[in-house]
């Protein structure tokens, strides 16, 4: 997996920018804010028989993961993607202090990577191809899967410099939050919606 690609002699002051950034929520007992159940899915009471099944309710989303504007204090232009993955938080440099703050899932043990790139492409209701050392680790992954609400991509994707990475939605609002990925930065639709429309192809995106 592609590490800090010429970047590594501005690393220093990334990390010190990011450090002045608003820090995570302290956990504790707080109300969450609900979410339906991706489109597609049957609803029942009981426990789900199959895969387009799922217990009748809804998602639950620690607010701290909700889109929200916080102080920024560091040197990056605006329109910069920081990505913090200890904190589970994206971040949009607006300028003026501010940065538009979204909550993030992030990649699984021995899946993680760190690096500053360019934005790419962008993509709507993008269309899936498993790459191959994923299709090794899961045999029943299609070869493709188009776009659409049942996507792992979700809604929409950025895609970061040569890397095999995204800024991606996803039909999993709930696991917002976690180290749940390969690799790849989820939001739920409705913020990487919103971020699609912010951000312009060759924007920075650094991920810590």
């Amino acid at each position: 997996m592609l590490r800090w690609s010429r970047a590594a002699a501005g690393g220093l002051a990334i990390a010190l920018s990011i450090s002045l950034l608003v820090g995570p929520a302290v956990a504790g007992s707080r109300p969450f804010h609900m979410f339906n159940p991706p489109a597609g899915l049957q609803l029942t009471s009981g426990k789900p028989t199959n895969a387009l099944q799922l217990r009748s309710g809804k998602v639950r989303l620690d607010p701290r993961y909700l889109r929200q504007v916080v102080p920024y204090k560091g040197g990056e232009k605006p329109g910069t993607i920081i990505v913090n993955t200890g904190q589970k938080f994206l971040y949009l440099v607006l300028g003026n202090g501010k940065a538009l703050r979204y909550g993030i899932g992030t990649a699984r043990d021995g899946f993680e990577w760190s690096g500053a790139h360019r934005l790419t492409s962008k993509r709507e209701w993008p269309g899936w191809t498993p790459p191959a050392e994923m299709k090794k680790r899961k045999p029943g992954l299609p070869d493709y899967m188009p776009g659409g609400p049942d996507n792992p991509l979700g809604a929409r994707a950025l895609y970061i410099g040569s890397t095999l990475y995204r800024i991606h939605g996803t039909n999993e609002p709930w696991s917002i939050g976690q180290n749940v990925s390969s690799g790849c930065i989820r939001m739920i639709n409705d913020d990487v919606v919103d971020l699609f429309e912010r951000v312009k192809i060759g924007a920075t995106v650094i991920v810590l």
